[in-house]
């Protein structure tokens, strides 16, 4: 069939690890990834790495931030008083919640708590972060 290229919906094995080795996300035990190049359905970053491979191929890659999540933008990080959460809500330090603004919906992490205030950081876990992914083209759809 080739080697994979735009358009193409591809099935990949991947095992993606942080600098320091740490594991994020892996495809071992469940099925492969189904995506199409170059329809914007995985970072960008990953798409490069695809590109061009043949099925069966193996090959580790490092993608920086930029290809990634982007940078973490100190803009993203809220500081909101506990008396804007709803009753029954405690949070705690790694929680994600929900919060709406202006008709979007965001996921935000929990990184500070105190007695009279929150702090919520809406960018995503990884960015900011480079992120090595070991990939293998399983096939060609």
């Amino acid at each position: 069939m080739g080697q994979a290229k735009n358009g193409d919906t591809v099935r990949v094995h991947y095992t993606g690890r942080l600098d320091d080795g740490s594991v994020f996300d892996s495809s071992d035990g469940r099925d492969p990834l189904e995506f199409v190049l170059g329809a914007q359905q995985v970072i960008p970053g990953f798409e490069d790495a695809v590109d061009g491979m043949n099925p069966g191929e193996e090959r580790t890659v490092t993608i920086p931030s930029d290809r990634a999540y982007g940078p973490h933008r100190d803009e993203m990080i809220l500081t909101v008083g506990r008396d804007q959460f709803p009753e029954g809500v405690e949070p705690a330090v790694g929680q994600q919640l929900q919060m709406s603004q202006g008709g979007q919906v965001a996921i935000v992490t929990v990184t500070g708590v105190t007695d009279a205030e929150v702090t919520l950081d809406a960018n995503h876990p990884l960015a900011g972060k480079d992120l090595v992914f070991d990939v293998r083209l399983v096939e060609i759809v």
